[in-house]
């Protein structure tokens, strides 16, 4: 005990300067890595107050109307992506006649009248064709400028603007084997012409990676350029698959979870994680569309089927410090459904600000399940009479 307190003693004063210095040094250092270690513990996690004022930011409390709906009863209309080209902006979207799913592309001048001018992306020429996307090709936009509030606009790599796409061979409604695939084109995202295809699939429910979540059905993809490269890539893919559900889930329920992926080139893509990053108990959470408010990136996404929620779809967001750990809202839904366009389902977010006003596209299902796009925004607009 004698020398034991003598050595704590001489430790505590530190002997001589030499000493004190490296002591000081040591601690100072130890300190500033503990603070380094607290402070990325605490940026996994987004506090609800500053959930709280993002909410506040992009809410869309005024129902504009339908905006986009098919020709007739058969069609259905999905998915929407709006980018901006010189003044005017475009709309991609999916529809859906019977046979499967094609990309086509609407203009607008106010993001409140839409006139559709083509198609992106057709079923394949003969329907012997043994193509892995025959009769699947539902296209969503990629490398927007993520910027809130920014310009909107698609931006190039490699010369080439870029799409992701859900494709598969089977004909019907999301049938048979889907998995994503990448198109690309050299001409400009706002002339209708057919975009040229990567010839296979870049992520499939059959890949020898696949994980446990999305060895059933892949399906909506959403790419980001992160010039930062902050998971070590410039090219990160957020996308939603139906896969396994645990021991202790009903096998009844039908799931989909968020996942991603990245790439270096856009062509060559690896899978991201063992698990989904945005999930929930039951249900489907899916179609997620970043961007970026200040420090903190966004998902727009949409839930439907939740325990408690077993009937309804509607759109969420979820937020993050380094793109791979989200924080859930747990306030009130971004659009849920409140008019008769929009009864059945109000779900699939894209969302857009422009000189002061958010803009909020989402897929409409009234209870004869009609699928249009409707579009809710943070002033009132006035009231649509579009109807299906």
């Amino acid at each position: 005990m004698y020398w034991q307190k003598k050595l704590n003693i001489k430790f505590l004063n530190h002997g001589d300067t030499k000493t004190r210095r490296s002591t000081k040094k040591f601690f100072v250092t130890l300190c500033a890595l503990c603070a380094f270690v607290v402070q990325s513990i605490a940026q996994k996690e987004v506090p609800q107050s500053v959930m709280q004022k993002i909410y506040e930011e992009v809410k869309t409390p005024y129902k504009y109307g339908l905006v986009i709906t098919p020709e007739n009863d058969t069609k259905k209309i999905d998915c929407p992506s709006v980018f901006r080209k010189g003044k005017y902006w475009y709309m991609t979207y999916i529809l859906f006649d019977g046979r499967g799913y094609e990309t086509w592309l609407s203009k607008s001048k106010n993001l409140l009248e839409w006139k559709t001018i083509g198609r992106l992306m057709s079923f394949s020429d003969t329907t012997n064709s043994v193509e892995w996307d025959t009769n699947q090709k539902a296209g969503y936009t990629a490398l927007e400028d993520h910027k809130w509030g920014g310009s909107y606009q698609l931006q190039k790599f490699n010369n080439k603007y870029w799409m992701s796409y859900i494709g598969g061979r089977e004909k019907g409604y999301e049938t048979g084997k889907l998995s994503i695939g990448i198109a690309y084109t050299e001409k400009g995202p706002a002339r209708p012409h057919e975009w040229n295809r990567v010839s296979d699939a870049i992520l499939s429910a059959t890949d020898k990676d696949v994980r446990w979540w999305e060895n059933k059905k892949l399906y909506k993809s959403s790419v980001i350029w992160d010039k930062d490269k902050t998971l070590g890539h410039p090219f990160v893919m957020y996308y939603n698959a139906n896969g396994d559900t645990s021991n202790n889930t009903p096998k009844w329920r039908w799931f989909e979870r968020i996942g991603m992926a990245v790439s270096d080139d856009m062509i060559n893509w690896q899978r991201y994680q063992t698990d989904p990053v945005v999930h929930h108990k039951i249900g489907i959470t899916g179609d997620g569309v970043i961007q970026k408010i200040g420090d903190v990136w966004v998902m727009f996404y949409f839930g439907a089927f939740w325990e408690n929620r077993t009937k309804e779809a509607f759109n969420r967001f979820a937020c993050s410090y380094d793109l791979v750990h989200w924080t859930d809202w747990n306030g009130n839904d971004l659009i849920r459904s409140t008019e008769d366009y929009d009864e059945k389902y109000a779900h699939k977010s894209y969302v857009v600000k422009w000189k002061g006003v958010v803009y909020h596209f989402y897929c409409a299902v009234d209870n004869k399940d009609h699928r249009g796009i409707a579009v809710a925004t943070s002033v009132d607009k006035g009231k649509s009479k579009l109807k299906f």
